[in-house]
């Protein structure tokens, strides 16, 4: 009987763990720093905020940690002094299982970043949260892995979000914005790491999507959070006409656009040059398949790979733009791969354009095409073989 009894009581102290939970009212005059350093860094807690919270916070070795944001809960950055650790509003290092849900952020646009992940932090998940500022938004580095959903992240320094160090994102259902497109921003930049994503609409940037050195974007629907239903499209807009490039891929990085549709809607600026939709270059390459690439209307142009980069075209459609459709140049190639959909490239000031070095194939595979500019123009997808 006594044995029984004491396992009923490692049960219930076992079970209290799981659920432990703390508040911190801001408005009281508590810290939400002083409880968390306070906590048991291997115990389960959620601990729920109240009120607006005025401190650099500092989140470093938890596991199992959720920060959870109660109606109105916001963090604001100090007025003096920065971070003492790589000036992160909200920093989050060496962590695994932490949860930061229902927040409002807000951080200026030169000193901090306003949520920083980094030193091989793991499955840290930021839900319905409300970003505004930060030198780059969201910044994720050192081999750490993260998921975004819910999140709104808008008028940053640089960048929304930014990816660095061989780190892994993944990304649904979320915006990036700036509210006028007056300055130089980019929507996500990536360097060295991988990012997959869905239903997420950036907006009025710059550059919508970057990535260099190796980076890879995979623009795909996956369920490992949440069970995929509703819009699957990630859409870059320019509603305000300052846009360069939808998408661009260098140094060896990729962009695979395979099983959710990405739509960019007049990307470019009137007076051509590199700007426009998706630009490739210095070695990148892109996929697209199934007609999961939709550009519409560019200003500048439409696909372009530039500087031995290649792209595989199927079923995609590049229609209504001010300069070329696909455009390829020093030693690049475009290969419009046979599909049960014709790729659609029409309506462009010049549909196909290549320069002497470099080739186009698959154009049986094409439909629209009217005005082409170019010698190396092949039916199939190979010159004939012997």
């Amino acid at each position: 009987m006594i044995r029984i009894f004491a396992l009923i009581a490692f049960a219930l102290a076992v079970n209290s763990l799981t659920v432990a939970q703390v508040t911190v009212d801001c408005t009281a005059g508590q810290s939400l720093n002083g409880a968390l350093s306070k906590l048991d860094k291997h115990t389960p807690i959620t601990v729920s905020v109240n009120g607006s919270c005025t401190e650099y916070v500092q989140v470093i070795g938890f596991e199992n940690l959720t920060l959870k944001g109660l109606a109105g809960a916001t963090l604001l950055q100090p007025t003096t002094g920065a971070g003492k650790v790589l000036n992160n509003l909200l920093y989050i290092e060496s962590s695994h299982g932490v949860t930061v849900d229902g927040l409002s952020i807000q951080a200026d646009t030169v000193t901090a970043s306003a949520v920083g992940i980094g030193h091989g932090s793991s499955d840290i998940r930021l839900r319905h949260l409300n970003i505004q500022g930060g030198t780059i938004g969201i910044s994720v580095f050192e081999h750490s892995q993260v998921s975004i959903a819910y999140v709104t992240a808008q008028d940053p320094g640089f960048s929304t979000l930014g990816v660095f160090d061989l780190s892994d994102v993944h990304v649904e259902r979320s915006a990036f914005r700036s509210s006028t497109g007056a300055s130089y921003q980019v929507g996500l930049f990536v360097g060295a790491s991988h990012i997959t994503m869905y239903d997420t609409i950036i907006t009025n940037m710059q550059v919508g999507i970057e990535g260099y050195a190796g980076s890879i974007i995979d623009v795909l629907t996956f369920d490992t959070y949440y069970a995929f239903g509703g819009p699957s499209n990630v859409v870059i807009d320019s509603p305000a006409g300052t846009n360069y490039n939808g998408v661009t891929i260098s140094g060896g990085g990729s962009l695979n656009v395979t099983g959710a549709k990405l739509v960019i809607n007049k990307p470019g600026q009137t007076y051509g040059g590199t700007t426009g939709g998706v630009l490739i270059s210095d070695g990148a390459s892109l996929t697209t398949s199934n007609g999961y690439l939709v550009i519409t209307r560019s200003n500048g142009q439409g696909v372009m790979a530039l500087n031995n980069s290649h792209a595989t075209v199927i079923g995609a459609t590049v229609t209504g733009g001010s300069h070329g459709g696909l455009v390829v140049a020093n030693l690049s190639s475009i290969d419009v791969s046979a599909d049960s959909t014709l790729t659609l490239v029409g309506g462009n000031s010049v549909d196909l354009f290549c320069d002497p070095g470099s080739t186009i194939t698959g154009s049986a595979n094409l439909a629209g095409v009217s005005i082409t500019q170019c010698t190396n123009l092949v039916a199939g997808e190979t010159v004939t073989l012997p």
